[in-house]
């Protein structure tokens, strides 16, 4: 019995869902098995390593990247994990995207809330 659970997430650049997950301070690996329950491994293109034997993957389904895990095993709180790498990322992407349409960023700033307010502005 497969304890693993697959999670949609809007994130369709694998390079820079690399790049955010090693500046949130996990040692990624690339094209590798998932651990999970009674050492059951499925295949991801990302892989976090935990010391407890159950990793956090993300594989690529059609257009957009999934979080494989046991969540069970990882004991990690899965709404914050997935909260934190969904904010990075878009940040990341909306930086890159900026730069692609010529903008500049003006200011930035993180809310009380937690929330990342950017203002943009480009010369016509």
């Amino acid at each position: 019995m497969s304890h693993f659970t697959t999670i949609k997430v809007q994130i369709k650049n694998g390079a820079i869902l690399h790049q955010i997950l090693q500046e949130l301070g996990y040692q990624v690996e690339q094209n590798t098995n998932v651990r999970g329950y009674q050492g059951k491994t499925t295949q991801a293109e990302y892989v976090i390593r935990q010391a407890n034997g159950y990793d956090l993957g993300f594989r690529q389904q059609g257009e957009n990247y999934e979080i494989i895990a046991d969540f069970w095993g990882a004991k990690i709180n899965k709404q914050d994990f997935i909260n934190s790498i969904t904010q990075k990322y878009a940040h990341q992407n909306l930086m890159a995207t900026i730069q692609t349409e010529g903008f500049n960023v003006e200011e930035e700033e993180i809310l009380e809330d937690g929330t990342v307010r950017v203002v943009v502005g480009r010369w016509v």
